[in-house]
């Protein structure tokens, strides 16, 4: 019966989360079909730009995973002020961000184009979609940080709402704008930017109005000029680790673009369909390590240490089984997948060997996701994520990929199969972390401690933890 509760609760968090990360994906997809119906080049260099964007989405995602993991939990507990105070602070930083991404991308694109690759046709397009699409980083800065206190706070299914009407409106736009459907002009790559900036838009105005409803948690001015000090040193104790692991392992992941980028424009457009489809299918096992999160932390913080253990035992099991379902599905797909791509017959051949590759790397990914990203976070066991995806990435796939892509000069598929090697690297290390249990901890316990002894530092209960 108790099994039956956790996965009663766990999927309607998982069902949400997980069609939303797969809806969010379906615009790259619809990117990639649609420009790829133009030309290669046009595929290429869209996915290309797009890497700035996946930079920025590893800020957005450490600050919306340290606001999860203290939400959840001040949550859990009742307290709504807390939670309030934290989408203020976090509103700030995220704004902060995103303007530098913003200026940025629409100051120096022709720069940023040639660190990913030197084909002049593929920064040219870049060029357009990067001045385009400037904007949307500010307004997705805003939304992403209302819709993550919207899930930790029982309002998933309205945050799933807001976020896939968002990426419907995009699909439908991208056609219309790209093609010039319906007495629109044929913008190409500058329909495709332009589509995105008018769905970022309206999920963002969405958000922040449905944010006024009663019962909801709102953004307070005081708190946002004046943010809780205590809390935001709780905040940024657990939050700035997660922010070094995504760094760590999103400009590390860049870099398998920078090499791929460099190797050919067969090589980019066969590795841009193998990220977009491997991102679909990774969509659910995303939503597990994200609903554990919530789930984990809201046990964490009514103080119900065996049961967030019991909780975290269960979603490693569904994340060895979902990976091993997904990479399946996708081998199974992957003839119609190259039946309907548009690329040269180079390309199709790498893209052939690259889902295989990704099968594997799938069930790696499902794993560590739902441990790394979820478990450990959701007990501020952030630091292992940290040092774990640096190691793997900087110490041995990045520099694998340069010397055998640059040095070597291995064929194309050689090096791609030693660029997605870091998930499969790592699953020894987090599984015997994962055994000691330093991921079960009560972060807000600490906290009221520390408010009521400003002049102690916040530590760990040598009681939080389950031996």
């Amino acid at each position: 019966m108790k099994n039956h509760d956790f996965h009663k609760k766990l999927l309607s968090l998982v069902l949400p989360i997980a069609f939303q990360q797969f809806m969010l994906s379906l615009v790259g997809a619809s990117d990639a079909i649609m420009l790829g119906m133009i030309s290669q080049e046009a595929l290429s260099a869209v996915s290309l730009a797009g890497q700035m964007m996946f930079v920025f989405n590893l800020f957005l995602t450490a600050f919306a995973m340290g606001t999860s993991m203290l939400a959840a939990q001040y949550w859990g507990k009742g307290d709504s002020e807390s939670v309030a105070k934290i989408l203020a602070f976090v509103l700030r930083t995220s704004l902060a961000v995103s303007l530098i991404f913003c200026f940025g991308t629409l100051l120096f694109p022709r720069q940023v184009m040639r660190f990913f690759t030197s084909e002049q046709s593929l920064i040219d397009g870049g060029i357009t979609y990067l001045q385009v699409s400037a904007v949307s980083y500010l307004m997705c800065g805003i939304s992403q940080i209302y819709l993550c206190i919207m899930k930790n706070t029982g309002h998933a299914a309205k945050s799933t709402l807001i976020s896939s009407t968002a990426v419907v409106l995009n699909l439908g736009l991208n056609a219309i704008l790209i093609f010039g459907l319906y007495g629109a002009p044929a913008m190409g790559i500058a329909g495709a930017a332009l589509a995105t900036v008018i769905a970022r838009g309206t999920e963002m105005v969405w958000a922040v109005l449905d944010s006024r409803k009663p019962g909801r948690i709102r953004w307070n001015m005081h708190y946002f000029i004046r943010p809780d000090k205590v809390l935001l040193r709780t905040y940024w104790k657990y939050s700035l680790p997660i922010l070094g692991n995504q760094l760590a392992w999103g400009c590390g992941f860049t870099m398998y673009s920078v090499v791929m980028g460099h190797m050919g424009s067969d090589a980019v457009a066969a590795n841009s369909i193998a990220n977009i489809v491997k991102n679909l299918m990774v969509c659910f096992c995303i939503g597990i390590g994200n609903g554990g999160s919530i789930l984990v932390g809201h046990e964490l913080g009514a103080g119900r240490l065996k049961q967030a253990r019991e909780a975290g035992r269960n979603l490693c099991r569904l994340a060895v089984i979902s990976g091993i379902i997904t990479g399946l599905l996708l081998l199974a797909v992957s003839p119609l997948i190259l039946r309907f791509a548009a690329l040269s017959s180079q390309a199709e051949e790498y893209l052939k060997w690259m889902f295989i590759v990704c099968s594997y790397y799938l069930v790696g990914k499902s794993i560590n996701t739902t441990t790394i990203g979820g478990i450990f976070s959701a007990g501020g066991d952030t630091r292992f994520g940290l040092i774990c995806d640096t190691v793997t990435l900087w110490c041995v796939t990045v520099p694998l990929g340069f010397i055998a892509a640059f040095i070597l000069k291995w064929p194309v598929l050689a090096v791609y199969f030693v660029l997605n090697l870091d998930e499969i690297v790592k699953l020894p290390v987090v599984y015997k972390h994962y055994k000691k249990y330093s991921w079960v901890k009560n972060l807000t316990q600490k906290d009221e401690s520390q408010k009521k002894d400003s002049s102690k530092p916040i530590v760990c209960s040598k009681n939080a933890a389950i031996s």
